[in-house]
């Protein structure tokens, strides 16, 4: 079977039918849009019945594929890609899914970093890794990625020493919590570069989607995207879905053919949207519930269908501090029934006033492929006192999130899933609001206090991120230079000496 082919959501002839390796390397379409599927696969039910003893990695391969064919990845390569992005997870189910109060937790966060992200970057590590090996890019990458938290030391565990990778990943400066933050900056790796940026996530984001934007930028450092503008993201986080539907439905007591439920802590739409392609596969999907904090601008969408640009409050939850979500426009896209023409007006029209209205059959049909729910930071601290009192169960803050909604939707049954997508320890001062004492961190975050730490302030401005892409690339290109001159002196050094020594011998 011939690999799925992708086009851009805003339809210029040079960004159709692009495929799969182009799409991972190239992160953003050309012409700003994000890469779809030009056909979205379909699984047999039946067919999916046979995963269900396979280990994640084992129905990860077999799903992917269904994407991903020989012609791009042969399928022993995509097992070991896979396989290899799987061993980074401490528990040996990679993502287990668990009983509590009355519904079911998925819980995301047993990867290098503590955070659903680990599932999709170590994959799309992998990805990198294996198509620079065979000569794009002339086996160079920068990546330049933006972070409201948990993407960030994510995208920079999949990426640190990767060979011909640099990774630049920009944040906003006192806008993640401080294990985030050290999380990222701790890793000395030469190859990775993190930037505080004196703005919000959404400034961080506008910054790379302009630098993607510069053609002479992006051609010169070999620009690449670790976002959920990537399309390699959303595709990795199916896989999820799917070990949650079998594990769900491992229970005798569930009818064939039941459908199950999904609360997803919601900011830039990519986790959800996952799922969303997953239920457009075949998966027996129920509802997708869009969960956000004060940041509702998908609440509000979702209900009134108004997709209007406020400022950003800061919250508990931070990475869910979220304006703009890139993937809404994928979202969009197939609201618009794959229109690129209308999708490009709307998005710069949006992109010109911040505001965005849909109305009539079209809010209904939206209404019917997502509900939502919006939970306040005193709702959200009431969450994780009230699972940790009845439960005995530590919900992070954006966990927390997900979980009210189900209860604000009244669909707190075993049919019901609640995206755990962090580890509470990351998020110390707003567990504490709750709860008291704190639970011991695990020791690998618990280490990072005692830690050096290593980051670039950058103002909000994307010539100066650019500049100091620049500077950095070139400084470890030349580096790396200068340790093979040395190297090749060393050598020729020695060859000196043997000579020395032989002809001496000979006389």
């Amino acid at each position: 079977m011939p690999s799925t082919t992708y086009s851009s959501t805003r339809g210029s002839p040079g960004q159709r039918s692009i495929s799969f390796s182009k799409v991972v390397m190239s992160g953003l379409a050309h012409d700003k849009g994000l890469f779809v599927p030009d056909e979205i696969p379909k699984v047999d039910m039946s067919e999916v019945e046979t995963w269900r003893s396979l280990t994640y990695a084992d129905m990860s391969t077999e799903l992917l594929s269904k994407y991903i064919g020989s012609d791009e990845i042969p399928k022993e390569d995509l097992r070991r890609i896979i396989t290899t992005a799987m061993s980074a997870f401490r528990h040996e189910e990679v993502t287990p899914v668990i009983k509590v109060g009355g519904h079911y937790v998925l819980e995301l966060f047993h990867g290098p970093t503590f955070a659903f992200k680990d599932v999709a970057l170590q994959m799309l590590g992998g990805f990198f890794e294996y198509f620079l090996k065979k000569g794009m890019n002339g086996g160079r990458l920068a990546v330049l990625g933006a972070t409201s938290g948990d993407t960030g030391s994510a995208a920079i565990a999949g990426l640190r020493g990767k060979e011909g990778v640099d990774c630049v990943i920009l944040y906003p400066k006192g806008r993640v919590s401080e294990i985030q933050e050290r999380q990222m900056t701790t890793i000395m790796d030469p190859n990775i570069h993190c930037v505080a940026v004196e703005g919000t996530f959404d400034d961080c984001q506008d910054i790379v989607k302009a630098s993607f934007g510069n053609k002479e930028f992006r051609e010169d450092v070999k620009l690449g995207a670790v976002n959920s503008i990537n399309w390699a993201r959303v595709l990795a986080q199916q896989t999820y879905y799917f070990w949650t539907y079998l594990r769900v439905t491992d229970d005798a007591s569930v009818p064939p053919g039941a459908k199950v439920n999904f609360s997803v802590p919601t900011g830039n739409f990519g986790d959800i949207l996952a799922g969303y392609y997953a239920k457009r596969m075949g998966l027996p999907v129920g509802e997708l519930t869009v969960a956000t904090n004060e940041n509702d601008i998908l609440h509000r969408f979702f209900t009134k269908g108004e997709y209007h640009r406020r400022n950003i409050n800061k919250t508990i939850s931070p990475s869910m501090d979220i304006c703009v979500s890139s993937n809404f426009e994928r979202y969009l896209y197939h609201l618009l029934d794959q229109d690129a023409v209308e999708l490009k007006n709307l998005m710069t029209a949006f992109e010109d006033t911040g505001r965005l209205t849909i109305t009539g059959a079209r809010l209904k049909r939206a209404k019917q492929d997502f509900s939502s729910a919006r939970a306040d930071t005193d709702e959200t601290v009431a969450v994780i006192k009230q699972y940790h009192v009845d439960h005995d169960y530590m919900l992070c803050p954006h966990t927390a999130v997900g979980v009210s909604a189900l209860h604000q939707n009244n669909s707190v049954d075993m049919l019901s899933v609640a995206l755990a997508t962090a580890h509470e320890a990351k998020f110390p001062a707003a567990v504490s609001m709750a709860v008291s004492p704190l639970p011991t961190p695990p020791p690998q975050l618990a280490k990072l206090k005692s830690m050096k730490t290593r980051s670039q302030t950058c103002p909000c401005d994307a010539k100066a991120v650019q500049d100091f892409v620049k500077m950095r690339i070139a400084e470890r290109v030349n580096g790396g230079k200068k340790k093979e001159l040395g190297v090749l002196l060393a050598v020729a050094v020695g060859v000196v000496a043997v000579l020395a020594v032989v002809l001496t011998r000979k006389h």
